[in-house]
């Protein structure tokens, strides 16, 4: 069990940074040809977003995923342009909109500092008619009505990283104003992981975005 290969591979990829507010974002550019944008609460040091986007298609550019996020939304990084192209063009690129049926059930996710929260939105029924396992052989939680209405596989990226299975002692399950609330108790392991990553971005040089230079000067 370790996450050190995630560690390595975060190491390996050129890392663009800027703070807006009391929000980080960070933009890594791998030689496999993927990207990742993440953004952390300063005060907090928590992840909030994070999304994936793959290597470049022949039509255009390829989709964000996104892995973590508490509810979808466009993401738009405001880069110093000043530079010409380069790392601005990339990190004013790294924009992604998601859209969703009002009716339809929505899975969001989001981190706590102990915690791993999944909400899917739009589930009207009784908490006694779902059914929340960890299944080791699919590294998922499976989420299952009785009624056969819904069924969700849910990755646990996290735990992948640090080679650890999900462990069905470490859910809980709650329902409230039509919403299925599943928590998930982090092991020791991926609290660790997630201090040697903020460690990493401490030593990636950070921008302030202009924004909020021009309030700071505007306020003197």
């Amino acid at each position: 069990m370790s996450y050190q290969n995630w560690i390595n591979y975060l190491k390996s990829a050129e890392k663009n940074s800027i703070v807006s507010g009391r929000i980080r974002k960070v933009l890594y550019k791998f030689a496999d040809g993927q990207q990742m944008s993440e953004e952390y609460n300063m005060d907090t040091g928590i992840v909030q977003r994070r999304a994936w986007r793959k290597c470049k298609q022949l039509m255009g550019e390829p989709e964000w995923e996104i892995e973590l996020g508490e509810e979808p939304r466009q993401l738009n990084w405001n880069a110093n342009k000043s530079n010409g192209a380069g790392d601005s063009d990339a990190m004013a690129g790294a924009e992604f909109t998601v859209r969703e049926s009002n009716t339809a059930p929505l899975l969001t996710k989001r981190i706590t500092k102990k915690n791993i929260e999944w909400r899917i939105r739009n589930m009207p029924y009784p908490l006694d008619v779902y059914s929340v396992k960890a299944q080791a052989e699919k590294r998922a939680i499976v989420v299952s009505t009785s009624n056969k209405k819904y069924y969700k596989v849910i990755s646990v990226p996290e735990l992948d990283r640090c080679g650890v299975p999900p462990q069905q002692s470490s859910i809980t399950v709650h329902h409230q104003f039509n919403t299925l609330i599943i928590t998930y108790i982090k092991p020791d392991i991926i609290c660790e992981m997630e201090a040697q990553v903020l460690m990493l971005l401490k030593d990636v040089e950070t921008e302030t975005s202009m924004d909020d230079l021009l309030k700071g000067l505007m306020a003197k």
